[in-house]
């Protein structure tokens, strides 16, 4: 397994086809902004648990949705129109964050793999402007939400969370119709789920995620906070 020096400017990773069966490419490292980029730029995220190094995965195959492609189903379309969500932007990333490592509707024990470490790194892609949040929210209340990178192109999901049904969704929708509108050619959603598959995503092989991902970034980024259009 190749090993990441923590130290030094050397932020190169191995070649993804290194990977093993799983996915996983390399261990150690950290997450300062610099590597965590450059490993987005190359179809490479950060997945550990708190008790272990971090770990760097590329798997093959990867899931994805395409703007295009998003299925929204007939109960759903209803929830748009009639759940009483009000949806946003930015707003709330640190919480957003936050959700998605507690306790949730499909994983009451909580997503310990979003660490101190982890939020404090992406708070920091979040102020630089790389990083974003969707925000759900029922009667005042944050209900729902997640949160990925954007580089180019192409939106990195990382997680989601809800506390209502449907209120994921709801945020998921928002943000890929908004990602359609700025010609966002790819959203990466790493692995497959039912969850995202009801929703229309489907798994390609990594080399072809790679030419996506390759044409998604000749784009230029989108840095900043962002809103939804008006319209």
């Amino acid at each position: 397994m190749f090993k990441l020096n923590q130290r030094g400017d050397d932020l190169r990773f191995p070649p993804v086809e290194l990977a093993s069966p799983e996915g996983l490419l390399a261990v150690g490292g950290d997450l300062r902004t610099e590597r965590l980029l450059e490993a987005y730029r190359h179809g490479i995220f950060p997945w550990y648990n708190d008790d272990q190094p971090i770990l760097w995965w590329s798997p093959d195959p990867r899931a994805v949705l395409f703007p295009d492609k998003l299925h929204i189903s007939r109960s759903l379309k209803r929830t748009l129109r009639l759940g009483g969500f009000t949806v946003t932007l930015d707003t709330r990333f640190c919480d957003v964050m936050q959700g998605c490592a507690g306790p949730r509707l499909q994983y009451p024990e909580g997503g310990t793999w979003i660490t101190a470490a982890m939020v404090e790194a992406y708070v920091t892609l979040h102020e630089l402007g790389y990083a974003h949040s969707v925000e759900t929210w029922r009667e005042g209340q944050l209900v729902g939400g997640l949160y990925g990178v954007a580089l180019g192109g192409i939106f990195f999901g990382e997680s989601m969370f809800t506390r209502v049904p449907d209120a994921s969704k709801v945020a998921l929708v928002s943000l890929m119709r908004q990602l359609q509108t700025w010609g966002f050619r790819i959203f990466d959603c790493q692995q497959s789920s039912r969850h995202i598959k009801l929703l229309g995503a489907e798994e390609i092989p990594r080399h072809e995620f790679l030419d996506h991902l390759t044409k998604a970034l000749t784009l230029p980024d989108r840095c900043g906070r962002w809103k939804f259009d008006r319209d």
